[in-house]
């Protein structure tokens, strides 16, 4: 009987270990290569001659493209399954990566760059990919779970980087691109490990209650009208601020700093390798501390960072340890957010919820990816972003600290 108990729980932990390692690897793959695009912004500015502006304007309609996109792909995977969401999402970000080389106007990147690519990304996204990672392990294990595929996808980044600028260097940016669109195919093994969907158990275990499910309508009513639900998408549109305008134009920033190109990518490598750590410490640390307080700590770390960075000499040391503080804090704001929708509001519509939280964050994001642009052709620094960023981060730091972490009320259902 004992060894039967034995054999039964080291089965159950290696499902969760292939559940956490087909999210976190085709986190890392979508993750990966759509951050690495900022590298190639001078090199498309370049071949295209459109301006900074203009292609900024891609890669923020892309950002705004990658969250409205996941509360319609956590829908859909909360109803009809998982899989088949992931498997759309990675044959777009292939195609989109695949023909950006080949676009010469302003509405062709906007559709390789900010729809076919950033949308199939938000489809094989966070949203989708937690949530099935906290459907598929045990309730205890679902903060650590979300450390790890949110670190997946800080590996992504940092492996991605360098992959990006060695092929860039063997083979020209436009061939790289597109052996950056192929590699994303790797992540198709996700597909069936992480197939299932969230509303049928969730409908079993009403039954089992005596109770009906609620309709996604209900869901989204419920929630928005929850104070603290609303303050965390204010929290995480900042947060979507910092990160987009980070990938898009921290090359650029460090450019315009007087220091060779290679310290761009470096940068963003660290920024991935740094948000590793600062993940899986994240995911360890919700449940013991709360999570209002740590999203909190978070944001104005970010502030005072970026106040220092300003302030001190740019030097390749100086934007290396930045590039490391920030990516200390840079998507560890994801493990205690997923934490405090799944304690507000359970499993049941979580991809949904959360893709909606992850909408304000892209909102955010279109406004740091094209206000980088914008405020550098028009003026020839990035300060005034920085400033901006630095207010933001702090209110953001304030607007967490009203949350109520408590599971919420279920609302009856209609014609319950």
């Amino acid at each position: 009987m004992a060894k039967t108990e034995r054999v039964g729980g080291a089965a159950r932990s290696w499902a969760v270990w292939l559940v956490l390692l087909a999210a976190a690897g085709a986190f890392a793959l979508t993750m990966g290569v759509r951050q690495t695009m900022g590298l190639f912004l001078s090199a498309l500015n370049t071949s295209t001659g459109l301006g900074v502006g203009s292609i900024s304007l891609a890669f923020a309609l892309g950002q705004l493209w990658w969250g409205l996109t996941q509360p319609f792909a956590g829908a859909v995977a909360d109803r009809i399954g998982t899989g088949r969401v992931i498997l759309l999402g990675v044959v777009l970000v292939a195609v989109g990566t695949f023909i950006t080389p080949l676009m010469t106007t302003t509405a062709g990147l906007v559709l390789a760059i900010g729809i076919l690519a950033a949308g199939g990304a938000g489809m094989a996204g966070p949203s989708v990919l937690m949530a099935a990672s906290a459907r598929l392990v045990p309730p205890h294990k679902r903060g650590l779970a979300t450390g790890i595929v949110n670190a997946g996808g800080s590996f992504g980044q940092f492996a991605m980087a360098p992959i990006a600028i060695g092929l860039t260097a063997a083979v020209g940016w436009a061939s790289a691109m597109q052996w950056l669109g192929v590699l994303v195919l790797l992540a198709l093994p996700a597909v069936f490990i992480l197939r299932g969907n969230a509303n049928a158990l969730a409908a079993q275990a009403a039954a089992a209650s005596g109770q009906k499910a609620l309709s996604a309508r209900q869901a989204i009513a419920h929630a928005l009208a929850t104070p603290s639900y609303r303050y965390l998408a204010a929290g995480f549109l900042v947060c979507g601020f910092h990160v987009a305008f980070l990938a898009t134009h921290l090359p650029g920033v460090i450019a315009a700093c007087g220091l060779a190109p290679e310290f761009g990518g470096w940068s963003l490598a660290l920024i991935g390798l740094f948000n590793i750590v600062g993940s899986l410490a994240m995911g360890w640390a919700v449940g013991r501390w709360r999570m209002k307080s740590l999203l909190s700590l978070l944001y104005a770390t970010r502030a005072i960072a970026v106040l220092a960075f300003l302030l001190a000499p740019k030097t390749g040391p100086v934007v290396l340890v930045f590039a490391a503080v920030m990516g200390v804090t840079f998507l560890s704001t994801v493990p205690p957010t997923v934490g405090l929708v799944a304690k507000m509001f359970g499993t049941a519509n979580m991809a949904m919820l959360f893709g909606i939280v992850m909408l304000a964050h892209q909102v955010g994001g279109f406004f740091g990816a094209y206000l980088g642009g914008s405020v550098f052709q028009a003026t020839g620094s990035y300060d005034w972003v920085w400033y901006i960023d630095i207010v933001l981060a702090l209110g953001a730091a304030l607007v967490n600290l009203p949350i109520r972490e408590a599971r919420l009320a279920r609302p009856a259902p209609a014609g319950a």
